[in-house]
């Protein structure tokens, strides 16, 4: 098994629609289970996960009518989650000064080492760029903190529901500002207890031997962002895709799919977005995987992106997404 403790199924291909997605004229709804094929099916899906933002309720960010330190609301997104077939969230995290961020994290991990069901959680780390010229520095002081008080068994926050890849402890890290030296954090970071597996957006030549793997994000790819956002995305996943297995094939591989895309919501807007497609932006994306995994060579993860960033319009929370008449 890729995962420890854990009660999930892995899911087997065949499927046609993943997310019971329902294709009509007036809405699109991302509805139930994502089922479990049969045994004898020819390949292996990757395990489900979905990139969770933890900000709302905070300043400087939109009402979507909770707070995500509400306990209550976080059982109910954990629960909603494993009903789509979602083995775990990967949630955005900028270090302890961002203290409501943090909080947040901590009930949400505290929460999800209580479920059943071995419910998982990950940190996918904003590059600190408060202080471009002591970067590193202000990285590997968030890292030991994080690493402190959510991953070990001694850790403040219990561990067990942290997401590992073969018994390592598995950090997403998204770029920022580029003045990082990741070579000397990796060296530091390996004199951890438990080594963690470092994930970074996009492959990168210059990095590639500080990072065990690489994860695809959002995005329209060379051709860029177009004005009536039929550029969804193909082209950027057939790359990563292609660059994974060809450049890369012994780097851990997270694949993307995501139900479109438009930050009109959000203050740092640039009016950019992708047609939902009446649902077929995610139904496509998250296919485009297969080309390129099978059983023999299986990804070992995709994530949806996301569950709940309503300022970029990525949410698949919402539940539905309007389609055009």
């Amino acid at each position: 098994m890729l995962l420890q403790n854990s009660k999930f199924f892995l899911i087997t291909a065949g499927t046609v629609i993943w997310l019971g997605i329902s294709l009509g004229c007036s809405q699109t709804t991302y509805k139930h289970t994502l089922r479990a094929q049969s045994s004898n099916s020819a390949q292996r899906q990757p395990i489900m996960l979905a990139a969770y933002q933890p900000w709302f309720g905070s300043n400087g960010h939109i009402n979507v009518g909770y707070s995500s330190q509400d306990r209550t609301v976080l059982l109910r997104q954990i629960a909603d989650a494993k009903q789509l077939g979602i083995y775990g969230f990967v949630v955005n995290w900028y270090g302890q000064q961002h203290q409501f961020e943090d909080n947040a994290y901590a009930l949400m991990q505290q929460l999800a080492s209580e479920d059943p069901d071995g419910f998982k959680v990950a940190i996918m780390y904003d590059e600190n760029e408060s202080d471009p010229a002591n970067s590193t520095d202000a990285v590997l002081a968030d890292l030991n903190y994080a690493y402190q008080r959510y991953i070990p068994r001694s850790s403040h926050v219990s561990s067990s529901a942290y997401l590992r890849y073969r018994g390592q402890p598995v950090i997403f890290i998204f770029p920022k500002n580029g003045t990082t030296d990741w070579n000397r954090v990796r060296q530091v970071l390996n004199t951890w207890d438990e080594r963690p597996l470092l994930i970074y957006k996009d492959p990168t030549e210059k990095w590639s031997e500080a990072f065990d793997g690489f994860y695809a994000w959002v995005q329209p790819g060379k051709s860029g962002w177009r004005r009536d956002g039929s550029n969804w995305g193909q082209e950027y996943l057939e790359n990563f895709y292609s660059t994974m297995t060809h450049i890369y094939p012994h780097k851990l591989a997270v694949g993307g799919a995501w139900p479109g895309f438009n930050d009109i919501r959000a203050s740092w807007s640039r009016n950019r977005h992708m047609d939902p497609r009446c649902g077929r932006t995610l139904e496509e994306s998250l296919r485009i995987f297969r080309r390129y995994y099978n059983s023999s060579r299986p990804l070992p993860f995709l994530m949806i992106e996301t569950w709940n960033d309503y300022e970029e319009g990525t949410n698949i929370e919402g539940g539905s997404h309007g389609c055009k008449s």
